[in-house]
């Protein structure tokens, strides 16, 4: 698994109220990745379980629910991760000089 950004504390004294936004939102997105990932874990866990267990109930409705989590949490912090890591490559060659 990838890491978002570089999770950079933002000094007390950081003039950039941007950095500390960014750091903010890349804790939240690691975060989220890692719920996604968990739920799509339990999944294929559940599947395995499962299929050795000849399906039973319990286990196709765990597989089905942890799917549908990951589904549903995962996009979102792909995407915004993609996005923070942008804009950390946009600052820095805006800082350098050309």
């Amino acid at each position: 698994m990838e890491h978002v950004v570089n999770h950079r504390e933002p000094d007390r004294d950081d003039p950039d109220p941007m950095v500390a936004r960014r750091a903010r939102i890349s804790r939240w997105v690691t975060f989220a990745k890692r719920v996604g990932y968990a739920a799509m874990l339990v999944a294929i866990v559940a599947f395995v379980a499962a299929f050795a267990f000849d399906f039973p109930s319990w286990a196709v409705t765990t597989v089905v629910v942890a799917l549908i989590a990951a589904v549903i949490i995962l996009p979102a912090p792909i995407v915004m991760g993609y996005g923070l890591r942008a804009a950390e490559r946009d600052e820095r060659n805006a800082r350098r000089p050309h």
